[in-house]
């Protein structure tokens, strides 16, 4: 490869796998530059696979390298192009997710190419007076339909999410010039300054401090386009509060201390070097067993918040499943299970899995775009002054029950 470009080729082929979403770094081409010297070219599925081998790492991204080597690597005529172009095809509603990605994967490899042209198009003017602004779409996009350049602006909108300010009262006291109590300490040493003379009493009460939140969050392949945004949101949310984050997929991982790190980059790639099951299986009532043996004493002393973000989708359902939700939301203030399903307008609670789950739950809310975020904060922040319904977002909500907090 000493007088040929294919070394700049395939570096320029990483940095596009990196822009597309891939764990690729400066290593990984150098190495995959070198097998290429060793294997040889050959074959085009031998060229394939050597790369394969060297820049991809987890399940979830052979899709997005196989599109990103077929459009850079292509052999089209430009005649094919323009017929493929210019033929109507009917795509069906399974294709919308593989067209996400390849979406994206073109805006990573294609993305400052070349000088755009203007299209020789006649100006149409269009009244947009009672059209949705571009703003109000993406809230409403699906996360799984959304491309590159929409993850990262959504990426931006839930770090800039005003956090609720749910406040509570613990058990513990703080001053309070109003407070019921009397701190004969805090007085004493007020008195020092006047020589001993007390001149008002100061008072203790209620501490007021926002409940934790513990967030178990299902990584299986069913959930695999919605647990990134998940966490996000849960990293902008711990810094306002305390969050314990729990993975599971088929085991349990406490991504905890991997979270808090201060870039969100960083923290969701530590997070995705702790589990080891990420768009996997989904093992349901093992991991909230788990949860419940080894983690509950320790992450329910204060009585926080669980956020359970699941499908509710187990091939086989364990018939302690039940059992295992029934101890769970004994053990916490509120249970609140968001799951994406709840994005269809005709969702019902059919799989046996969602059926042993829904009737220990306090609410249950979709999770699939900006605005079911948006719709979760308010949630949580709201101050009841009674008791209030489920959420209104499922129709087919059963009785009535306590509001979050």
């Amino acid at each position: 490869m000493a007088g040929g470009r294919l070394a700049d080729n395939i570096a320029y082929f990483g940095r596009a796998l990196r822009a597309a979403g891939l764990s690729v770094g400066p290593g990984r081409v150098l190495d995959a530059v070198a097998a290429v010297e060793v294997a040889g070219i050959g074959s085009r599925a031998d060229f394939y696979w050597t790369l394969h081998a060297l820049f991809v790492s987890r399940h979830e991204d052979s899709p997005v390298f196989d599109q990103a080597f077929r459009l850079f690597w292509r052999r089209r005529a430009h005649q094919e192009k323009l017929m493929a172009l210019l033929s109507p095809v009917a795509v069906p509603q399974r294709e919308k997710k593989r067209e996400s990605v390849l979406r994206r994967v073109e805006e990573a490899l294609f993305s400052g190419v070349g000088t755009p042209r203007p299209p020789d198009k006649p100006r149409i003017e269009v009244e947009a007076r009672l059209s949705a602004s571009s703003e109000d779409v993406l809230r409403t996009r699906d996360f799984a339909e959304m491309t590159a350049a929409e993850l990262a602006e959504a990426r931006r909108r839930i770090a800039a999410l005003r956090m609720p300010d749910d406040r509570a009262r613990t058990r513990r006291l703080a001053g309070d010039p109003r407070g019921r109590r009397v701190d004969f300490r805090a007085s004493l040493r007020a008195a020092l300054a006047t020589g001993g003379d007390l001149l008002q009493l100061k008072r203790r009460g209620p501490r007021l401090k926002p409940p934790p939140v513990v967030a178990l969050v299902d990584i299986s392949g069913s959930m695999a386009d919605y647990s990134r945004p998940i966490l996000h949101f849960l990293h902008a949310l711990g810094a306002k509060r305390r969050v314990g984050v729990f993975l599971f997929g088929t085991r349990l991982t406490n991504a905890t201390r991997a979270l808090r790190r201060r870039d969100p980059d960083a923290a969701l790639k530590a997070v995705a070097e702790v589990a080891q099951d990420w768009a996997g299986g989904t093992r349901i009532a093992p991991s909230l067993h788990a949860f419940n043996r080894l983690w509950s004493r320790r992450m329910m002393a204060q009585n926080p918040v669980v956020l359970l973000f699941t499908d509710g989708l187990e091939r086989d359902v364990d018939p302690q499943l039940a059992a295992e939700m029934a101890r769970l939301k004994r053990s916490c203030r509120r249970l609140v299970w968001l799951n994406p399903l709840l994005r269809y307008e005709g969702f019902e609670p059919k799989a046996r899995g969602v059926k042993a789950m829904l009737p220990h739950v306090d609410d249950f809310r979709p999770v699939h775009d900006l605005k079911s975020l948006e719709s979760l904060v308010a949630a949580l922040g709201r101050d009841y002054s009674g008791s209030a319904g489920r959420s209104a977002a499922w129709r087919g909500s059963p009785a009535p029950s306590p509001a979050l907090i």
